[in-house]
């Protein structure tokens, strides 16, 4: 074995161990980048070997910086994220719940189905996984305790349904995948459209097939009254402003009138006139709300930073040559690599959050994927099909790192608002059924591509 290939191994094993120490994700990337930088200069200087690696290399970093700070697509960043937290704060989750708690009231599991239809809304508004779970929590719990929900039940639907804004657009991970591969952010939009919406009917399907197998999991309220126009209009009043401002936004990018970037801006400018219209908007909230919005977007771009270094040394090592030699000399065939490379993801989920992944792993992969000579069905009309459905995969297999311990971030989510009798192994019992669920959703999009590139290419056609 090379000395390089030997660095690139020890560089993913560093990487792993110091996740445990508890240092920032963004230092830890970015000092493993660093001190291989080092140890490659020093096995060049004193062991004749030959690395290709010098303090030259990590100046690169700056220019790398700059292209990402340059690039105007990422500007859709901070302003989707500011939409979602000022979304949060508007009162539109709570109108939601009110009136479509009425109109499921009768039916076995209606209350788990109105946390999962919300959940839906909140995903094509918001896309904030932290801010829809502790909010799904908060207002739907409380309730389904008091009905008599079996308790796993009601964590497993509250954690799911509120990580379905990491899949269902706008999110701020396929803009960040986009950015990665080169790729149309609307062309990934529109391929997540019917994944995303699969995912919430199939969670809608399990629990209304639980309350009927499970009738004490599920129980109906005994003062629930039938639902009537009056109840339906209700509904209607409460998801229409909201419909409207994600149609104007997804709208906009799929139609062609907007780009990702401006249609962000809207997608902002909509959100803070919701908190007007529901008398929830005061320079309090603004400026909770842009302080959330510096938070998150310091913290996704100072791993931005770290990936960066962490990724321009492991290419100049030949990290993405190592790895596209072995997977694709796998004896699997095509759809064998894509099953093992897709559970290679499932098993790093149990350990690194979504970002990592996806600014580390995803362009590592991305080769190997254009490599195997896919013929995805003969959607040629979008660019890149093959990359796009791939991306698509990897976007539900992601899914399921939310759910997944010990890095499952909406499991500790939820844990810190639940009451304390509820144990964290209640939520893991929950969560169990629906990581089948996405699991078989990943299933049905590597042998149905057509659920992710018939929208995309609907719209050049």
């Amino acid at each position: 074995m090379e000395i390089n290939e030997i660095l690139v191994i020890a560089m993913f094993l560093s990487f792993i161990a110091l996740l445990f120490t508890g240092i920032p994700v963004a230092w830890v990337l970015g000092g493993i980048g660093i001190a291989f930088a080092f140890i490659g200069y020093l096995a060049d200087t004193y062991f004749d070997t030959i690395t290709g690696l010098d303090f030259l290399t990590l100046g690169l970093v700056v220019n790398r910086l700059w292209k990402i700070m340059d690039n105007w697509i990422l500007v859709a960043l901070p302003m989707f994220i500011f939409m979602g937290i000022m979304l949060d704060k508007s009162g539109v989750a709570e109108r939601l719940m009110n009136s479509m708690q009425e109109l499921f009231g009768r039916v076995r599991g209606g209350l788990a189905i109105t946390v999962t239809a919300i959940g839906i809304i909140l995903a094509a508004s918001t896309g904030i996984i932290g801010a829809s779970v502790v909010l799904l929590a908060v207002m739907s719990l409380p309730a389904m305790t008091k009905q008599g929900y079996s308790m796993p039940l009601a964590l497993g639907t509250i954690a799911s349904a509120g990580t379905l804004g990491i899949l269902i657009p706008p999110s701020i991970m396929l803009v960040i995948m986009a950015d990665q591969l080169g790729l149309s952010v609307g062309d990934l939009f529109m391929g997540a459209v019917f994944p995303g919406l699969m995912l919430g009917a199939m969670y809608i399907v399990y629990i209304l097939v639980t309350g009927w197998l499970k009738p004490e999991s599920a129980p109906v309220p005994v003062d629930a009254k039938p639902a009537d126009m009056a109840t339906v209009v209700k509904v209607i009043k409460a998801v229409l402003p909201t419909l409207l401002l994600i149609f104007v936004v997804l709208g906009s990018i799929f139609g062609g009138f907007a780009t990702p970037t401006e249609a962000s801006g809207v997608g902002a400018f909509g959100a803070t006139l919701l908190a007007l219209y529901n008398r929830k908007f005061s320079f309090k909230v603004l400026k909770e709300v842009m302080q959330g919005t510096y938070n998150t977007t310091a913290y996704i771009f100072a791993i931005f930073i770290g990936a960066t270094c962490f990724a321009l040394v492991l290419r100049e090592l030949g990290g993405d040559e190592l790895i596209e030699s072995f997977l694709t000399g796998l004896p699997f065939g095509p759809y064998g690599i894509i099953f093992f490379i897709l559970g290679i993801i499932f098993l790093l989920g149990f350990f690194l959050d979504w970002i990592e992944i996806t600014l580390i792993i995803l362009p590592l992969l991305a080769p190997v994927i254009s490599a195997l000579g896919l013929d995805i069905n003969g959607y040629g009309v979008v660019d890149n099909p093959e990359l796009v459905w791939f991306v698509m995969l990897v976007a539900m297999a992601l899914q399921t790192s939310f759910l997944t311990p010990p890095v499952g971030f909406a499991l500790f989510y939820l844990k810190g608002v639940c009451p304390p009798n509820v144990r964290l192994t209640d939520i893991y019992k929950g969560v169990i059924p629906f990581i089948i669920l996405q699991l078989i959703g990943l299933l049905i999009l590597v042998f149905w591509p057509q659920l992710v590139l018939w929208l995309p290419a609907a719209a050049y056609g």
